[in-house]
C-alpha cells in the first residue's frame, strides 16, 4: 500500500474547522483533493506532518496550533495611513480589502479602522493566531513511475 512519504506527491481531501466549530475551507466543497508534494512545504508544517506516514484510504482528524499553521498574529502587521496619503478615488470600508505594496509585490490587508484622519489595515493571515482543526482523507500517492521529468499525473 502506498505511504505518504517526503517527496511523494499526494492528494488529499480534507475539511478544515476552527475550534468553535465553524469551518473555513473544505475540499470536498470543491469535489477536488488537493495535491502536494509531502515535505516541501507546499502546505502549513502541521498539515504537512500530518499526512506524512498515511496510507491511501487513511483518515485522521488533527488540531494543529498557530505556530504549526499560520503563526501569531503579530502586532507590526497592523499598519496606520494618513487618509490624505492614499489615493483621493479610494474610498474604503472597514473590513474591505486591499492591496499594500512591498518589494516582494502586492500584499493583501484588511481595513480594521477608518477615521477622517487615519485608515488603519490589517495585514495578517485571517487564519493567524487560530488553532485549526483538519479531518484529512489520504486519496493518491503517487509512484515515482507515474512521473517524468517532475510532472506527475496523480
Amino acid at each position: 500500500m502506498s505511504v505518504a512519504e517526503k517527496g511523494k506527491k499526494v492528494k488529499v481531501h480534507y475539511l478544515g474547522t476552527l475550534n468553535n466549530g465553524d469551518k473555513f475551507d473544505s475540499s470536498y466543497d470543491r469535489n477536488e483533493p488537493i495535491a502536494f508534494t509531502v515535505g516541501a512545504g507546499q502546505m502549513i508544517k502541521g498539515f504537512d506532518a500530518a499526512v506524512e506516514g498515511m496510507k491511501v484510504g487513511d483518515k485522521k482528524s488533527v488540531n494543529i496550533p498557530c505556530d504549526e499553521a499560520y503563526g501569531p498574529a503579530r502586532e507590526d502587521l497592523i499598519i496606520e495611513f494618513k487618509r490624505s496619503d492614499i489615493p483621493a478615488d479610494m474610498n474604503p470600508n472597514v473590513g474591505d480589502q486591499i492591496g499594500l505594496q512591498s518589494p516582494q509585490g502586492p500584499i493583501p490587508a484588511t481595513v480594521v479602522e477608518l477615521t477622517e484622519e487615519i485608515i488603519k489595515v490589517d495585514a495578517n493571515s485571517p487564519m493567524a493566531g487560530k488553532d485549526l482543526n483538519f479531518d484529512i482523507e489520504l486519496v493518491e500517492v503517487c509512484d515515482d513511475a507515474e512521473c517524468e521529468d517532475g510532472n506527475c499525473n496523480c
